[in-house]
């Protein structure tokens, strides 16, 4: 680090010990928590500092220092994305919310609450369900995820079906710039279309505007009614999937509807302590709920068995718990097999088994073992790369560059939930275009003129 650096990274760690006393983070070693997020990607070292904010007021003084000085600053919640997006490396700064995880308000009348961006997703909800309401996005991280994170990736999950990305259930929120100013965007009411829509611009923009800091979010009641669960096993994913179309087609709009292909269920099955040689080609998973969960769950499971699954439908809540398990245990069963790659693409409905068929031609190409799931009912798949190397080898980035190359050309998108962070930006361009692309930088700029905020995430740094 030159002399003039150096100089500048004292001054700004001064001000920042000045302005937020005691929660400055400056060794290195607690610090090295930062390099990575659960996507695995490790930065080339340790950031310069880690500031814990507990109010606007604090992440206001943090962006006002880090503006003065050109400091780059990464936000951070729960560090559970798998984009890479809030990795931090030298010489940037740290600005972690966990620690702002008040409820502010809630509201049974307007069916809203306000809190802060650290609060866990199954923290908020916990607490809604003594006033009988719920904030429905449902990632399968929600038991360590905050809602800000959630917001700033724009997260999905297995309800998305029904119940809508995050986007969907966001009505409001708090702002802080890259010079500190706070900006509120958004509205309390339902309706609202005064100019343009900055709420839903911030949703997903990956802490490269600004910073979240607080969030007005759309509530529903309770699920409450009878909740029917199907777990189907098929000798194929081409019939699983063509079931999961035929739902979608027959007019079904299930809570959940998961599809696993038969390295999943392996991986599961040997996790378990089970003879993986058992395992089904493929496992699909659908919940139904609200007033016609016994017709549509009688539809599908009809659907089911005529498409070869051999089908269990229950309405025990313990014996719904085991099935949605199996869904639920894939990841952790997968972790145990190596270093995992976990991506994230959608594609129309009605393509899915040309997707899962043709992930299998890249896995036998690039022997490389790909597991997948998806939530069949939106379309998003996850194929999870597996590899032995602590770092992403060179053929699995091929490997995935061919996977994204099939999301595009089936007509879906790069990524349905997790974001573009640092793993996918350098095939951003492929999907937008070059006109898109150039617009969306240009309102980075708007936003961010230093380019300070969560650099390199989206678009190359300096771009």
């Amino acid at each position: 680090m030159d002399t003039d650096a150096s100089q500048r990274s004292a001054d700004v760690l001064r001000a920042l010990r000045e302005a937020l006393p005691g929660r400055v983070v400056e060794d290195p070693g607690a610090l090295t928590e930062y390099t990575t997020d659960r996507s695995g990607h490790r930065s080339a070292g340790v950031p310069l500092a880690c500031v814990r904010a507990r109010s606007i007021e604090d992440v206001q003084a943090v962006c006002r220092i880090a503006s003065s000085g050109g400091h780059p600053v990464v936000t951070r919640g729960a560090g559970s994305g798998l984009a890479g997006g809030a990795v931090a490396g030298p010489g940037e700064i740290v600005l972690l919310l966990e620690d702002m995880d008040r409820v502010l308000e809630v509201s049974a009348e307007n069916r809203l609450a306000v809190v802060e961006p650290g609060i866990l997703n199954g923290d908020l909800n916990a607490l809604l369900a003594e006033h009988g309401l719920w904030w429905p996005p449902d990632p399968a991280s929600k038991d360590f995820s905050t809602v800000g994170g959630n917001i700033a990736m724009n997260a999905g999950g297995l309800l998305c079906a029904k119940y809508g990305v995050t986007r969907e259930a966001v009505l409001a929120l708090k702002v802080v710039l890259a010079d500190g100013t706070l900006l509120s965007v958004g509205h309390r009411t339902v309706k609202g279309v005064t100019g343009y829509d900055l709420c839903a611009l911030m949703i997903g923009s990956e802490g490269t505007l600004g910073v979240i800091v607080e969030c007005t979010l759309k509530l529903q009641p309770l699920r409450s009614g009878t909740v029917v669960t199907i777990g189907a096993y098929f000798d194929s994913v081409d019939a699983a999937a063509a079931v999961a179309s035929a739902v979608v087609r027959d007019g079904f709009v299930p809570a959940i509807m998961e599809l696993m292909d038969d390295r999943t269920l392996t991986a599961i099955a040997t996790a378990g302590g089970q003879d993986p040689t058992a395992a089904a080609e493929s496992y699909l998973l659908v919940q139904c709920d609200g007033a016609d969960a016994e017709d549509a769950a009688r539809g599908i499971a009809a659907l089911a068995e005529a498409g070869g699954g051999r089908v269990a439908v229950t309405r025990d809540p313990a014996e719904s718990e085991r099935l949605v398990a199996v869904r639920r245990s894939a990841f952790p069963a997968l972790e145990a097999m190596g270093t995992l790659l976990v991506e994230d693409i959608a594609v129309p409905r009605d393509r899915l088994a040309e997707a899962f068929t043709a992930i299998r031609r890249i896995e036998e190409r690039y022997q490389v073992a790909i597991p997948t799931t998806a939530h069949a009912g939106d379309g998003n798949l996850h194929p999870t790369f597996v590899f032995t190397d602590r770092e992403v080898p060179h053929h699995i980035w091929e490997a995935a560059g061919e996977v994204f190359g099939l999301a595009l050309e089936l007509g879906g998108t790069l990524t349905g939930e997790h974001g573009v962070g640092l793993l996918k930006r350098a095939w951003l361009q492929d999907e937008l275009g070059e006109d898109q692309y150039e617009l969306s930088r240009r309102i980075k700029q708007v936003f961010d003129p230093q380019g300070i905020m969560n650099p390199g995430k989206v678009f190359p740094a300096g771009a």
